[in-house]
């Protein structure tokens, strides 16, 4: 099992999103989130390790079917209080979900492969249980912020002791290593601390800075292609006087004519 977060964890975490001063960094995120992966109003999505439910109040402020999974029941507990009966919450882990196959149009994993024992298994079962796209956000450890995080996660307790940091690359990775070669989107936000936010807020919305594969924030979009597999079927072949295979033979309607 993964970190689960306690009682005094959760509350941290939900209060450093309740923060206004960290508006800009959310926002950053959430609209990222959503370019990528163009959402419509009624699709089935399941947020892997929901945490406190933010991600959720949005998707469903969006009309979207929402399903919360997470291992903290204290981070259930506050969820339930924010959305009430628009969500239906799951106690679980990532590694083994409690859904049969294709149960939704999209699944979400938010800052939740860093805290998972086998983030390549939680891949596979979000593969498992979604029929159209995934979406990955993860924290970059090539990032400035993810640099300073871990140096300070030396010399205090932080919840970052606890995470497992990663790149565009290895992220890619994981998904091939899964899927193969499939389609996917990505982007990456909050490249400059945010107390520089009044001169960078049109800089960090600029699709080409972006595209740098260095933002504290990683977002990708994995759209999920059927795969079947074939075999070649023998097919028994009578010849008759025709020449002709017996069920290939046309009559007169099918050439057009009447019989």
């Amino acid at each position: 099992m993964g970190y689960v977060f306690d009682y005094n964890a959760a509350r941290q975490y939900d209060n450093w999103y309740q923060n206004p001063e960290n508006r800009f960094v959310t926002d950053l995120e959430d609209e990222l989130a959503l370019r990528l992966l163009e959402p419509v109003r009624g699709e089935r999505v399941l947020d892997i390790g929901c945490g406190t439910g933010r991600h959720l109040l949005m998707f469903s402020e969006l009309g979207l079917d929402i399903t919360g999974l997470d291992a903290s029941p204290h981070m259930l507990g506050i969820a339930q209080k924010k959305l009430g009966h628009r969500v239906e919450l799951h106690e679980g882990l990532a590694e083994d979900l409690p859904f049969e196959d294709n149960s939704f149009d999209i699944a979400t994993l938010i800052t939740t492969l860093e805290f998972v024992d086998d983030a390549q298994k939680a891949l596979e079962e979000a593969c498992r249980v979604t029929e159209s796209r995934i979406f990955l956000g993860v924290l970059n450890r090539y990032a400035i912020k993810g640099i300073e995080r871990r140096v300070k996660g030396i010399f205090s307790e932080s919840i970052y002791n606890r995470a497992r940091f990663f790149s565009v690359w290895q992220v890619k990775r994981h998904v091939q290593e899964v899927l193969g070669k499939t389609p996917l989107k990505w982007g990456t936000v909050y490249h400059l601390p945010a107390s520089f936010r009044k001169y960078t807020q049109y800089l960090e919305r600029w699709h080409y800075v972006q595209r740098c594969p260095f933002g504290c924030f990683i977002g990708m979009v994995v759209t999920l292609v059927p795969r079947y597999q074939t075999k070649n079927v023998p097919i028994g072949y009578v010849e008759q006087h025709t020449g002709v295979a017996p069920g290939l033979m046309k009559t007169p309607s099918q050439y057009g004519r009447k019989a």
